[in-house]
């Protein structure tokens, strides 16, 4: 049984003699601003301003800040459709996300990807995905891709545990093993395929046994340990970019909203999501940088800023005017009529 099935781990997080106080701040305040923009992202749903359904990951903050920390600008980054932290944590500007939202100009895509295809290539976001388990081949062949121009560039693929029951899973981590590509798979475990325990309809012990099964050296991460998070993934992208062909991380976490911001999540106990709640992340870490000195006025600080700057994110991003129609034909490939081709 996963740790998403059975409880939150014990005192995790606490912090080790020589932790970067200020290194491990400036994470504390990437996790309250995924989490912040989130919150404003479902306030603008029910506002009839979020255009698409969004899907949350409050809970789930350290992951896609842990891992993100240790990727350089050029790298690439394949996301779900829970994607709103990993495309933050990748350097994505919260305003055009924000409008990206909203369906509104100037939008990371224009306003036509909306939350679950939000993507931003100036940051190596390649996208998120609606279609479960999609961007693993997308990542594999990204790699691939760097491989032949022999760049130094690696590629990160995160995806949720209900995406290891579909064949791109597998299809992916064969190929990227075989071919020892600059790849690191993360695997988002939080114990739910949307709204069904994942335990009930998975074999075996998890994402981990599987890509180890193919031969990837793997392991398993508390993903609501912001310091344990960040040291795997440091230690898994530098032995991918030293060339040692693909690595995966099973980061096992917990959503405390529903599968979707309008989802009751009546499928699960109350006393659970409480239980988990109690183990937020961002609680952890903060109460890791008390004890290394750091002041409850710069927590505060850092937790006000992100609201601040979400709220205002929401607030532009609402008096922002629509494309101009004429936009909707860009970026759209023409490849003709398909019945003189097929016929």
């Amino acid at each position: 049984m996963t740790q998403a099935q059975t409880g939150p781990t014990g005192e995790a997080g606490l912090p080790p003699g020589n932790l970067d106080a200020d290194r491990f701040l400036a994470l504390y305040r990437l996790m309250w601003r995924i989490r912040a923009f989130e919150e404003m992202a479902i306030e603008g749903q029910r506002a009839g301003l979020v255009l698409g359904a969004i899907h949350p990951s409050i809970g789930q903050e350290a992951v896609a800040a842990g891992v993100c920390a240790g990727l350089r600008p050029a790298d690439l980054l394949l996301s779900t459709h829970r994607g709103h932290g990993h495309t933050l944590a990748k350097g994505a500007d919260s305003l055009a996300m924000m409008r990206e939202l909203l369906g509104r100009a100037g939008g990371t895509c224009g306003g036509k990807g909306g939350s679950m295809h939000i993507a931003d290539f100036g940051v190596g976001m390649l996208g998120a995905n609606g279609v479960v388990g999609a961007n693993i081949p997308i990542a594999v062949g990204a790699a691939q891709a760097l491989r032949l121009r022999r760049a130094g560039e690696i590629v990160v693929c995160i995806f949720g545990d209900g995406a290891i029951n579909r064949g791109p899973f597998l299809e992916g981590l064969n190929w990227a093993r075989v071919f020892d590509l600059p790849v690191l798979f993360v695997c988002e475990d939080n114990g739910f395929s949307a709204t069904t325990r994942t335990r009930t309809l998975t074999a075996g012990d998890g994402a981990a046994a599987r890509a180890e099964g193919l031969g990837i050296p793997a392991g398993r991460v508390d993903g609501n340990d912001l310091i344990a998070v960040d040291a795997a993934a440091r230690a898994g992208i530098a032995a991918v970019r030293a060339g040692g062909g693909p690595r995966l991380i099973e980061a096992r976490t917990y959503r405390i909203t529903g599968h979707t911001a309008v989802d009751p999540a009546a499928y699960r106990p109350a006393a659970e999501v409480e239980e988990w709640r109690a183990a937020c992340p961002i609680a952890r870490l903060g109460a890791a940088l008390l004890l290394a000195g750091v002041t409850d006025a710069a927590l505060a600080g850092a937790r006000a800023e992100a609201e601040t700057e979400m709220r205002s994110a929401m607030e532009v991003a609402r008096d922002t005017g629509w494309p101009d129609t004429a936009a909707a034909f860009a970026d759209v490939q023409d490849a003709g009529d398909p019945r003189a081709r097929a016929f």
